[in-house]
């Protein structure tokens, strides 16, 4: 874990958010509901599931306090929350300019707000970047219309040879995914960012510059692995429904801050029951109730 603990996470949660108007005119797409819990649990818990501890959740200007108001400084789950604002989206790679103090001079993993991951062993495998302090991870999927995403160019051996940012005709169906893994070089590299035709300080980019210098490593996810972007009202829905579904038929919960925090154990036994206690009268306070009930049988 020693070396878990030297990185630091982001989460991008600004952005305006324009796919889901009307709705995101009152409220942050990263507050919405993903079935029984805010989209920003899941982004949230993947980082914790990677051991990682100190984080920096970037927001809109207006969206903060609420932000704040939801997940307060982290401590209930013996985690730390920082937060920062992103005045203006101007492309992803700009939260390692807005985050530069808060990283320092540390690895950090950077996760989009409204990406949500799940599979066997995702945390083991995240675990496993984590460790890594040189270079650059990231993760690719299979998907049906890459058009959509930044797009792995292979060689003929199966190395990456570049990443398209939305390209109108993908050279392959692997996407890069909402999740990377940077060395403690990241902030000196985003600052040599060029602003692209879309005047946004691309990530596709940013990743380059570690592919050209041969410190750029793919993994990717399996196809046993679910990689939910919810940018739309389609997606946002088909995510719900896939969380309910899981949820329902397992009767485990997919990103519980509260479970994680204790099976990590980042937090003990009494700070679970303490949260299970206050939020008695719903469902997720059962079921944090059930677990300790089962754990101590």
């Amino acid at each position: 874990m020693n070396k878990m603990t030297e990185y630091c996470g982001i989460i991008l949660a600004g952005g305006s958010g324009t796919r889901l108007f009307p709705v995101t005119n009152v409220v942050c797409k990263q507050l919405l509901p993903i079935f029984d819990k805010p989209m920003i649990y899941y982004p949230l818990t993947t980082l914790m599931l990677a051991g990682i501890k100190d984080i920096l959740v970037i927001t809109t200007p207006e969206d903060q306090e609420s932000f704040k108001k939801l997940l307060g400084d982290g401590s209930q789950w013996g985690i730390s929350l920082k937060y920062a604002v992103q005045n203006k989206p101007e492309g992803i790679a700009q939260a390692f300019l807005i985050g530069k103090d808060f990283i320092a001079n540390r690895p950090v993993c950077l996760i989009l707000g409204d990406n949500i991951f799940y599979a066997q062993g995702l945390a083991l495998k995240l675990q496993k970047a984590a460790q890594n302090l040189s270079g650059a991870t990231i993760y690719g999927y299979y998907v049906k219309n890459p058009s959509r995403y930044g797009v792995v160019k292979f060689t003929e051996s199966g190395q990456v040879q570049d990443i398209i940012e939305k390209p109108e005709a993908p050279p392959s169906n692997y996407a890069v995914t909402g999740i990377y893994f940077y060395d403690n070089q990241v902030c000196k590299r985003a600052e040599k960012l060029q602003p692209s035709r879309r005047n946004e300080l691309e990530i596709t980019d940013l990743n380059r510059l570690y592919l050209n210098k041969q410190q750029l490593n793919l993994e990717v996810f399996s196809r046993g692995t679910a990689w939910l972007d919810t940018g739309t009202f389609q997606s946002l829905l088909e995510a719900s429904e896939f969380v309910k579904v899981v949820e329902e038929r397992q009767g485990l919960k997919i990103a519980c801050p509260e479970e994680i925090a204790w099976r990590m154990g980042y937090i003990d036994s009494n700070q679970l029951a303490k949260s299970a206690e206050n939020m008695k009268k719903n469902s997720y306070g059962i079921y944090l109730k059930n677990i300790l009930h089962l754990q101590n049988k």
